[in-house]
């Protein structure tokens, strides 16, 4: 598996991701007190759909502009105003041309007194991430092992905030690593979001990854999967998931609100969702 941003941009993978961080920074923008976001494999911040390498996937077509052509449920159309509001806002001629990445639409959603660190290792996406966040007093991109981001950054001197972990799985030891990483962080920080994302390509890989992380008894622990097509040996996703430790309130029941009806839009009668909590709640 390799899950390079600028390749999957807008496609229903990072679709999902994105909402889900955008419920997260709306609910604690509810509370008074800052918060940090640490994104630790943010990719480029911006991308232009029109480009060679989202034109050679395709994949936006059946994600965010699937969604944006969608009929909706009222309710679902309000858990999703802040993620679209924010794309908007990054197209202002209309249309969309600019899908922002995780960064960017963290930036966006943000207050003026909340603070974003996004990581990124690879050099022309890092010196791209740079450029896209330069303007941005409350935002810095660090040129950093996304891995090590998560010792040195830890935790936030504002003691509020979610870290966004997101790998391009070009390792076939990702998954462990991915819950190890995601273990030892709340350890550190134990009252921080925690967003590990995970594509959905060989259901025993992904189900080893939760056991994983179960058996180290962490509480709190929130599964959330979206499937759009059965599993295979093709190279296409058969889906994405998030393990969410210290989920904000709720978040489960807007999850089991939104993910079936983003799994009709992206897999029609094909698609598929799951939110498991595998952990007690604590």
């Amino acid at each position: 598996m390799n899950y390079r941003h600028s390749y999957h941009a807008g496609g229903f993978a990072d679709v999902v991701k994105h909402i889900v961080l955008s419920l997260v920074i709306t609910h604690m923008r509810q509370k008074p007190a800052p918060f940090r976001i640490l994104d630790t494999h943010a990719g480029a911040g911006l991308y232009d759909l029109t480009s060679p390498e989202a034109q050679k996937t395709g994949e936006a077509e059946t994600g965010i502009h699937a969604l944006i052509a969608a009929t909706l449920t009222p309710p679902v159309q309000d858990l999703l105003r802040p993620y679209l509001e924010a794309i908007a806002g990054f197209n202002p001629q209309g249309g969309l041309q600019t899908y922002p990445g995780s960064p960017a639409l963290a930036a966006a959603l943000m207050r003026p007194v909340d603070r974003l660190i996004a990581c990124e290792m690879e050099p022309t996406a890092a010196a791209a991430l740079t450029r896209t966040l330069a303007r941005d007093r409350r935002a810095k991109a660090i040129a950093i092992d996304g891995w090590t981001a998560l010792s040195a950054y830890l935790p936030p001197k504002e003691r509020r905030g979610a870290v966004l972990i997101d790998p391009p799985f070009e390792d076939p030891h990702e998954f462990p690593r991915l819950a190890d990483a995601l273990v030892a962080a709340r350890r550190k920080w134990a009252d921080g979001v925690y967003l590990a994302w995970y594509p959905l390509k060989n259901k025993d890989a992904s189900d080893a990854f939760a056991r994983r992380v179960v058996r180290t008894g962490i509480p709190n622990v929130l599964r959330a999967e979206l499937t759009v097509a059965p599993y295979a040996a093709a190279e296409r996703l058969a889906g994405t998931g998030l393990l969410i430790v210290n989920p904000p309130w709720r978040l489960d029941e807007q999850l089991r609100l939104l993910l079936p009806a983003l799994a009709q839009v992206f897999g029609s009668a094909q698609g598929a969702s799951h939110i498991t909590w595998l952990t007690p709640q604590k």
